[in-house]
C-alpha cells in the first residue's frame, strides 16, 4: 500500500548543511525527511517556485520527452530504502500500458512537480523512515532530528512550503 505524500518544504539541514527534502503523509501528522543533492534541491526549487529557464532543464527535458513519447507520468513511488539510501520509481502510462522505471527520488520528485503528478511512498518505507510526532522514534539521532523537524514553523520552511 503506497501513501500520498506532499512536499511540506525545502531547507537546509544545520547539522550537515545538506538539502532536506520534508514530505508530509496527507493524511496525518506523519513527515519523513529525504536528503538530497544540491543540485537536485535546486531542481525541486526551481519547479516550486515557478522560475522558468532560458532552455530546459533536465527534468524539463524528460517531461517533454514523456510527453512527445505519447505517454503520460501518472505518479511517482519512493517506494525502498536500502542501506539509508531511498530508492524510487516512475509510474508510466503509454498506449494503454503501465510502465515502471526506476529513478532516484529527488529526480522523481522534481519531475512529479513539473508533470502535476502525485508523490506517494510506500507504507513499509514511510514506517522505517517516519518521523511522527505521535510515534517514538529510534536513538537518540532520531530523537534530536524528529525534534527539530517537529519544531519547524511556516516562517523556518519560509518561502520554500507549499
Amino acid at each position: 500500500m503506497d501513501v500520498e505524500v506532499r512536499i511540506r518544504g525545502l531547507m537546509m539541514d544545520p547539522s550537515t548543511n545538506m538539502p532536506i527534502v520534508v514530505l508530509k503523509d496527507v493524511g496525518s501528522d506523519t513527515v519523513m525527511p529525504i536528503w538530497v543533492g544540491v543540485f537536485e534541491a535546486n531542481a525541486i526549487l526551481i519547479e516550486i517556485e515557478k522560475v522558468s529557464a532560458p532552455r530546459p532543464m533536465t527534468h524539463d527535458l524528460t517531461k517533454n520527452l514523456i510527453q512527445y513519447l505519447n505517454a503520460r507520468l501518472e505518479r511517482v513511488v519512493i517506494n525502498e530504502l536500502r542501506d539509508d539510501t531511498f530508492l524510487a520509481s516512475l509510474w508510466l502510462r503509454q498506449g494503454g500500458e503501465a510502465v515502471m522505471v526506476d529513478a532516484r527520488p529527488s529526480d522523481a520528485i522534481a519531475l512529479a512537480l513539473r508533470a502535476d503528478c502525485p508523490i506517494y511512498v510506500s507504507e513499509q518505507v514511510l514506517q522505517t523512515a517516519r518521523l511522527n510526532p505521535h510515534g517514538q522514534p529510534e536513538g537518540p539521532a532520531a530523537e534530536q532530528l524528529r525534534g527539530w523537524l517537529e519544531g519547524l514553523n511556516d516562517e523556518d520552511l519560509g518561502r520554500y512550503k507549499m
